[in-house]
């Protein structure tokens, strides 16, 4: 029945076009579009961005690969178009989650791809629309959409449209201001079928915490949960922090007025904005010292040590690590008083200082 379905022209465009407008309804009954705080330019980039990859981007590289299929190994076209549709469907959609789950990974700690990628942390607030708000070159790198045009060129078109349909319902629904998730953690009775289902697919609250700005708010954790559809990858590589509550707050820490083509269509379009990374010549700076650094500190706050080296707010943490492979650490103290804190980064027992400095 299934496949029958598929084989309708468009079928995974009509479902993705009425999940988006299930989800767009059900938030603005819900009041979150009415009290959104999203201005001009976020509408403009998300909608924007939504349109051009389905109508530009994905039907330029599908063309390319037949182009480039049809050329070098014309033998193989509609290759897998005999193949049983349930394991077809199983290795397609295991191989198009884990490269998204690598990309989306390397997007947060490699300097360039970061920059393609920080439109989509740079929204202060959740929402069906936030999981098309990437820079435009980030789609057209995206290894997924490259797969998806090879499959097709191999005669997977309905494994390809299940695919669309399943990883936009729960791409969406975890980008969600919903929550459709909250009344699982609230409920004694419902909190077993959350525990299952948070460790097979990505939920609101896994994908949420991804978004909230620092660790510093225990429902966070932008370092972590890269999963795309299943949270499979983040458990079995060591980035997975489930979580049974939401953000306080959305967004980067470092804060930059930026237009939304600059955002979009970088690195082509540069902001004006001198602190922002998509300023021209923006450079991150070593800020380490060969000293320690001595702060005032309380006893039951948390705090973040920067672990990076390129904090304007030594030696606590402003986000600066992103587009790297360092991350903050959180901690604590356990007495109220001045405490000397590691600014040169090589101390055996960060964040505090154990004057390994004196001997660099």
């Amino acid at each position: 029945m299934i496949e029958e379905l598929l084989t309708i022209k468009n079928i995974d465009v009509y479902f993705v076009v009425g999940i988006i407008l299930l989800f767009g309804i059900l938030e603005s009954i819900s009041g979150f579009l009415k009290n959104s705080n999203r201005k001009k330019g976020d509408w403009i980039q998300e909608i924007l961005s939504f349109l051009v990859l389905g109508n530009l981007v994905k039907p330029i590289i599908i063309l390319l690969m037949f182009g480039l299929g049809t050329y070098f190994f014309p033998q193989y076209r509609l290759a897998l178009a005999s193949l049983p549709f349930v394991g077809l469907f199983a290795a397609y959609i295991l191989i198009d989650d884990v490269l998204q789950y690598w990309y989306h990974r390397t997007a947060h700690e490699t300097p360039f791809l970061w920059k393609l990628h920080r439109p989509h942390h740079q929204a202060e607030e959740m929402g069906f629309f936030v999981s098309y708000r990437n820079a435009l070159l980030y789609y057209l790198l995206m290894p997924n959409i490259w797969w998806v045009a090879l499959i097709l060129f191999l005669g997977g078109g309905k494994v390809v449209a299940l695919g669309l349909i399943i990883k936009q319902l729960i791409i969406i629904g975890s980008h969600s201001q919903l929550k459709w998730d909250k009344p699982f953690y609230q409920y004694a009775a419902l909190r077993p079928i959350i525990k299952i289902l948070e460790r097979i697919i990505i939920t609101p609250a896994f994908h949420h915490s991804h978004h909230g700005t620092s660790k510093l708010d225990t429902a966070s954790e932008p370092n972590g949960n890269f999963g795309n559809m299943f949270s499979l990858w983040d458990q079995l590589f060591g980035t997975a922090t489930f979580q049974s509550s939401y953000p306080k707050e959305y967004g980067l820490q470092q804060k930059t007025n930026d237009p939304w083509t600059a955002s979009y269509f970088y690195p082509f379009v540069k902001s004006p904005d001198l602190k922002s990374e998509w300023s021209a010549g923006f450079k991150k700076t070593d800020t380490t010292t060969l000293e320690a650094i001595s702060v005032s500190l309380t006893k039951g706050e948390a705090y973040l040590w920067c672990a990076c080296g390129m904090s304007k707010n030594q030696p606590f943490c402003d986000g600066s690590h992103h587009g790297t492979k360092f991350k903050p650490q959180k901690f604590a103290v356990k007495r109220t008083g001045t405490t000397r804190l590691c600014n040169c980064k090589k101390s055996n027992r960060t964040p505090f200082c154990d004057d390994t400095h004196l001997s660099l």
